[in-house]
């Protein structure tokens, strides 16, 4: 018998999520939540842009869908400007009995040693209470460097640092929301938006490498973070955004994870909104990747090219957001209750075959 599903939000990544859910024969999609009434009472088929409906029309109305008591919603709500509110989100749908799986909060990827034991300890028990899982994951933070760089670890005498990077030309990356207000691009450099505010980026990417840590059995002093901007040598237009020349066209940071004054684990994102600003950074293999780092022996380095059917690094990445929520549906409902981690799950995989001969 399938899992029962409902998709919750047909954003940049739901819509994928939507479309991942429909196409997969263990799961039933049995409701779509949607935050807009321009969208309410279209065909989930619609939403998710493919050429046919599926009998499954989206709503507004959170607590009807609620009462559905479906095995489990795919949370792609965004929440980076919410994330207090997306919490209590999740808590209600875990107590109501409903497994989740979710690509924010971010930190809740693990949160053990981010968060205080007490903002950790509401989720559990609203999780015990239900009797269900909550695994919050994805590509960054997610599998891009969680599995991957672990993977990679299993093939080394010993590691003495482990780098994770995603390498970006964000050109062609559609939200406005993200990129302006949270990212901070095309502000003066000394106004600090809400990502580079002190212990910001230790709260939203701290998970990744105390999660690498807590699985290669390294005990940190701590975390630090690092971040550099780089202003529009002039200005240009960035998809009908004026770009001013000085204000921040290109932004890399780092989250180090430390021991004896050393940087063991670094999660790093070089993001540029033209390719040839800030030529001296790390370069892309391809358009866009995410590389895997790990200097011992032997060392590793692994770039992982993004390229989606239309062409676009950006449209792999929502893609490869979305198929690594609705892969792990079946693993996360039947898994223990509670708060899961990556490492708490086994190996899942990808479904959706497509009819021989599909280019």
């Amino acid at each position: 018998m399938a899992y029962r599903v409902v998709q919750w939000s047909t954003g940049n990544v739901g819509r994928w999520a939507l479309r991942s859910i429909i196409a997969r024969p263990e799961l039933e999609l049995v409701g779509v939540w949607v935050s807009s009434d321009e969208k309410a009472g279209r065909d989930a088929g619609e939403l998710a842009g493919l050429d046919h409906t599926v009998g499954i029309t989206a709503t507004t109305d959170a607590d009807a869908l609620v009462a559905l008591k479906p095995d489990c919603i795919v949370h792609t709500a965004m929440a980076d400007d919410r994330l207090m509110e997306a919490v209590e989100d999740l808590k209600k749908f875990l107590r109501a009995g409903i497994n989740v799986v979710s690509s924010s909060p971010v930190f809740l990827q693990f949160p053990y040693g981010t968060l205080p034991q007490e903002a950790i300890d509401p989720i559990v028990d609203a999780a015990a209470e239900g009797g269900v899982s909550l695994w919050v994951n994805g590509i960054d933070p997610g599998w891009a460097n969680d599995w991957l760089p672990l993977l990679l670890s299993s093939g080394c005498e010993r590691f003495d640092q482990i780098i994770c990077s995603e390498v970006m030309d964000y050109s062609t990356y559609d939200n406005p929301k993200v990129l302006f207000e949270i990212m901070g691009f095309g502000s003066a450099l000394d106004d600090l938006p809400l990502l580079l505010q002190p212990g910001i980026l230790s709260l939203a990417w701290g998970s990744v490498v105390r999660q690498l840590a807590s699985a290669l059995d390294v005990d940190l002093d701590g975390v630090e973070q690092n971040f550099e901007r780089v202003p529009a040598p002039e200005s240009f237009d960035f998809n009908g955004h004026q770009i001013a020349e000085g204000t921040a066209a290109a932004l890399r940071f780092q989250v180090c994870g430390m021991k004896a004054g050393k940087a063991v684990f670094v999660l790093e994102h070089v993001t540029r909104l033209r390719p040839d600003l800030a030529p001296q950074w790390p370069q892309p293999a391809g358009k866009g990747c995410y590389r895997v780092e790990i200097k011992g022996e032997p060392d590793y380095v692994l770039d992982l090219q993004l390229v989606a059917s239309d062409g676009e690094h950006s449209t792999a990445g929502l893609v490869g957001t979305a198929a690594r929520l609705v892969s792990a549906v079946s693993a996360v409902i039947e898994a223990r209750p509670g708060l899961l981690t990556a490492v708490d799950l086994p190996l899942t995989t990808g479904r959706g075959l497509g009819p021989v001969g599909t280019p």
